[in-house]
């Protein structure tokens, strides 16, 4: 049976308020979930293989689990660098885990090897927003143009193969720990949520994050 323009009108107003109060619910709810334990957090946070940025000393930590050709990484990564940069005293510990196949392998140990040339966060960022397929021509021109030397980079991922593959491992083992069935997950402090998230939410993680040590 076919609706009147009145009840029409009157099913957008259903719809527009059952969105406004989604809406309201969602923001007003407390975000993630809670980790309860200790030995699984410490091995993540005080991992020093990780790459890191951000200050040492900041007062919250934030462990990223992602993949290189995750869509929803992606789209969560410029909403995660704003949350940071608004916060201003947050160290992002990266986790690759390249679970999306071999090119995000491969993506993930040239980033790793990055590191020990100090450009892992730049080479990380421009992963994370090139749109060009990953080859090894994409991931040298990320590497140089970060100010990296891809021949360098090359020779490392060969003397260097089984310890970053066993940090690879290493990152899958404690995404796993911590239940994640996939990317991207974001546990701050003891605090975690999974998928992405905009910078409103980011900002309700870490606040919850602080709050929850209280």
């Amino acid at each position: 049976m076919a609706l009147d323009r009145r009840q029409m009108l009157q099913l957008g107003t259903l719809i527009a308020g059952g969105w406004a109060v989604s809406s309201v619910l969602k923001r007003t709810a407390p975000i993630g979930r809670d980790v309860a334990n200790p030995e699984a957090l410490a091995a993540i946070f005080d991992d020093r293989r990780s790459p890191a940025s951000g200050p040492p000393t900041a007062s919250l930590r934030l462990a990223a689990f992602t993949d290189y050709r995750c869509p929803a990484c992606r789209r969560a990564f410029p909403a995660m660098e704003e949350a940071i940069l608004s916060d201003g005293d947050v160290r992002v510990i990266y986790k690759d885990w390249p679970i999306f196949g071999p090119p995000s392998e491969r993506a993930a140990q040239v980033a790793l090897a990055s590191a020990e040339q100090g450009i892992y966060p730049a080479v990380h960022k421009q992963l994370m927003i090139d749109s060009r397929t990953i080859s090894d021509s994409v991931l040298q021109d990320i590497v140089e143009k970060a100010g990296g030397n891809w021949k360098r980079i090359s020779a490392y991922l060969i003397s260097h193969d089984q310890q970053i593959m066993a940090q690879l491992r290493a990152n899958g083992a404690q995404a796993l720990t911590l239940g994640l069935a996939g990317t991207p997950g974001y546990l701050a402090g003891s605090v975690l949520v999974v998928g992405a998230i905009d910078k409103a939410d980011f900002l309700r993680l870490f606040a919850r994050a602080r709050s929850s040590r209280k």
